[in-house]
């Protein structure tokens, strides 16, 4: 899959990769515009994926490269503690204005993994600062993706994120069960109607641990990374209804769903339903560059940082936290979502993308097609004795037939770039039909 023959690859350690098989057979990426990418050898590939659920807008938008370029060329980098520049600050009003109302305080990083952490940091410093200091419990859900920082994993629900990492979680950390039952919800469109009560669960962890100690519960509204899970009906509003009840904060985290994955500014919006705090990165600036964001509710904010009377009122932050570069991507990245009106797109190509998804159902090997806006999970059966190895080909055959798809375990997720037409959809998941055909 590489033309070139003069790179080194024993340097790099990559990441969430089989590297020694990667390395016996490359698959490089040299070049991307709109929708398709350029593989090593000069292969046009279908953007399947939006690069990793980020490159909302598609590739190559110049508006963002320029805005980048007269970035660096006038101010390239200034350190955020106890000083600022003028970009942080419009950034973040702009960020705000794409917000539920009333989420309008924005917290820079650099990532989701990032913007979890500080999302979690807040809800602690938040109890504290209201006198609530023994309120350290924090409620994750089981198959949940809050990234890789110690807190994200510790709150997430992956094993395979958390095994080798196990003695060093957070400690004051339970879950929720996850929502995916094949028995009940198979090949739902949209939300399955089974499963709101799941949501009641947090009443029986609220019992065991008592809610003076709990400070929040963090879930993905629509979760991605762990094969595109999509809540019941009902579910997350109740969860709302608990965690407002108990005095708990309610995190979203959105580092997926926010900028317009499903046809709105959020999935809070999508849905009607307003956490406390929505962690987000990826579309936020078109993954131009590295950039992530934490947004809270004024009220939260407030008690941190009306609760000192002088001097830092929150110790967190990072070096490249508003980063100039990084604000100069945001700015250029929602002013394209606003004036091509990107969302509006993902929402009308909605049923079209659905309708393509679920005529997979009779392919070969397919258990279960779930689906949300412009995201669609493919379940395939596995091979006995090697979970994940059927994915991992199609993977594999999709990109050699020029798609680029994800996989985990043995589910295939789809959730191209919202530019994306009717012709290309239907292009896409006729792909993953050829292919299906062609794997054992």
């Amino acid at each position: 899959m590489n033309a070139r023959t003069d790179l080194d690859l024993s340097h790099l350690w990559m990441p969430f990769t089989a590297n020694k098989q990667f390395k016996a057979q490359p698959r490089m990426l040299t070049a991307a515009k709109g929708m398709y990418y350029t593989s090593g050898d000069g292969r046009q590939v279908m953007d399947g994926t939006a690069g990793l659920w980020c490159v909302n807008a598609g590739h190559g938008r110049p508006e963002i490269a320029e805005a980048i370029a007269a970035q660096a060329q006038s101010l390239d980098y200034a350190p955020g503690f106890q000083l600022a520049h003028p970009g942080a600050f419009e950034a973040a009003t702009a960020v705000a204005a794409f917000m539920p109302e009333g989420l309008d305080r924005i917290f820079f990083t650099n990532s989701g993994s990032e913007s979890v952490d500080t999302a979690l940091k807040i809800a602690l410093a938040y109890h504290r600062a209201r006198g609530d200091g023994q309120r350290t419990r924090l409620i994750g859900r089981e198959r949940g993706y809050h990234g890789v920082g110690f807190g994200g994993i510790s709150v997430g629900g992956i094993v395979a994120n958390r095994k080798t990492f196990s003695g060093a979680l957070l400690p004051a950390v339970d879950h929720l069960p996850h929502t995916h039952n094949l028995e009940q919800n198979a090949f739902s469109r949209g939300q399955p109607a089974w499963g709101e009560h799941l949501a009641d669960e947090l009443e029986r962890l609220v019992t065991l641990h008592d809610a003076s100690t709990i400070a929040a519960v963090i879930v993905e509204p629509m979760a991605g990374s762990t094969g595109v899970l999509i809540p019941p009906k009902g579910y997350l509003q109740r969860l709302r209804e608990i965690t407002a009840k108990h005095g708990i904060l309610l995190i979203f985290d959105e580092v997926i769903t926010a900028f317009g994955r499903l046809g709105r500014n959020t999935a809070s919006e999508y849905f009607g339903v307003t956490p406390d705090l929505i962690t987000m990165a990826k579309g936020i600036s078109n993954a131009a560059v590295p950039a992530g964001a934490v947004a809270v509710k004024r009220e939260v904010h407030d008690a941190i940082v009306n609760g000192v009377a002088g001097g830092i009122e929150f110790f967190h932050g990072y070096t490249y936290s508003a980063h100039p570069l990084a604000t100069a991507a945001i700015v250029a990245t929602l002013n394209i979502y606003q004036r091509d009106q990107v969302f509006a797109n993902a929402d009308a190509l909605a049923k079209t993308f659905e309708d393509a998804a679920h005529a997979l159902k009779d392919a070969p090997h397919v258990a279960d097609i779930r689906n949300l806006g412009l995201v669609a999970g493919i379940e395939l059966r596995s091979r006995e004795g090697a979970i994940g190895a059927r994915a991992a080909e199609v993977f594999q055959k999709c990109f050699d037939h020029g798609l680029m798809v994800r996989y985990t375990g043995d589910t295939i997720a789809v959730s191209p770039p919202l530019i994306i037409n009717a012709e290309e959809i239907g292009e896409l998941f006729a792909r993953i039909r050829k292919v299906l055909t062609s794997v054992a």
